[in-house]
């Protein structure tokens, strides 16, 4: 079996898997939309414990920095004299000037997983119901939460269905050397 089928199978599946547990026994916390965009995330860092630990660790850090980003948003002050456009701008400008700064640090290299951190947690928030309003909610219900544990899991997928894939590969070899 190509690698291509294999990982089109074992993806398959285990984004069955992951959809069911989302919309099913973790419905109402977790986001699958940002377990997919870690899972994808996974693979364009390379794979491998390596690119696990990459997308776990840039995706925690572009997390972060967008919640960072978005308190002092929403509860910097300026947002009122400067008019929020302005304010909102600034803020980005620097949070996301912060944050490809940290790609000088070998853990949060990964400048697109940072990226996908950040996007997914401002992106949740500005679209949640109440998702500005609970940055600071001691809950799965807080954004930075919200994201971090999906992408997290979403990650660990990533890492399963190479594994999977792997062991498909494997076994086809095995049964046309017999």
């Amino acid at each position: 079996m190509s690698l291509i089928s294999a990982l089109a199978i074992s993806v398959g599946v285990l984004g069955g898997v992951a959809t069911w547990l989302f919309l099913g026994p973790l419905a109402g916390g977790l986001q699958i939309w940002a377990a997919f965009i870690a899972w994808a995330c996974f693979f364009h860092c390379g794979g491998k414990e390596a690119g696990l630990k990459a997308t776990v660790m840039a995706n925690i850090a572009g997390a972060v920095m967008a919640w960072l980003t978005l308190l002092a948003v929403s509860r910097g002050g300026l947002g009122e004299s400067l008019g929020l456009p302005l304010w909102a701008g600034i803020c980005v400008g620097v949070g996301v000037l912060v944050m490809i700064l940290l790609a000088n640090i070998p853990a949060f290299a990964a400048i697109p997983a940072l990226v996908y951190g950040f996007a997914a947690t401002a992106g949740y928030a500005l679209l949640a119901t109440d998702g500005l309003a609970s940055l600071t909610a001691a809950s799965v219900g807080n954004p930075l939460v919200t994201i971090i544990l999906s992408m997290i899991v979403g990650g660990a997928f990533g890492y399963v269905s190479e594994k999977v894939a792997g062991a498909l590969v494997a076994s086809g070899h095995t049964r046309h050397a017999a």
